[in-house]
């Protein structure tokens, strides 16, 4: 009567966070009280009344919950495979920018998440800062070299230097092996 939940067995799985603390992600629970408090009953393959016994379970808890545990965990550092964006375009100048989406619908051909950020948006360097801000795990960026010769400058998250002179298709097989197992 005071609105205490009573359950019978519980499960309940708890995850640490980045700080040391512990939450709730994931139960599954026996519950006697609701099907009582509902007036539940089902029909027997004895032909007489029963109450059933309610199994409650959330897998993941809240959703929002689990993203919170995620994004604490990474520091909003989401790994290749998880990152909203994996990889980000950079044309040094506008000449460049065919060139940039070309290389950007190679990589979403092979359904990875990318975005392209013009040259005329803003400067290199500050287009660089804003993906470095927003954690994205590999910036490209593509100037005259890259257009005749086939290749990207790599900028990986955490990488002091870029790796200049990139051919595609080694950074396409560098990307592959990076989100293996988890497409």
């Amino acid at each position: 009567e005071g609105g205490g939940a009573f359950y019978g067995p519980k499960i309940s799985v708890q995850a640490r966070d980045a700080i040391g603390r512990t939450w709730q992600v994931s139960t599954i629970q026996v519950d006697f009280q609701l099907p009582q408090r509902f007036d539940l009953h089902y029909v027997g393959a004895d032909n007489e009344r029963h109450r059933p016994i309610m199994i409650h379970r959330a897998l993941f808890g809240s959703i929002e919950r689990f993203f919170a545990i995620l994004l604490e965990h990474y520091a909003g550092a989401f790994p290749p495979w998880l990152a909203p964006v994996q990889v980000s375009v950079l044309a040094v100048a506008d000449r460049h920018e065919a060139y940039a989406h070309e290389v950007a619908a190679r990589l979403r051909g092979g359904g990875v998440r990318v975005e392209v950020h013009d040259a005329s948006a803003d400067t290199l360097g500050a287009r660089v800062r804003r993906a470095k801000v927003e954690k994205v795990p590999y910036v490209l960026v593509v100037g005259d070299d890259d257009v005749t010769g086939g290749t990207v400058g790599v900028n990986r998250r955490g990488e002091e230097r870029p790796e200049r002179g990139v051919s595609l298709d080694e950074f396409v097989r560098e990307l592959d092996r990076a989100l293996a197992g988890h497409r």
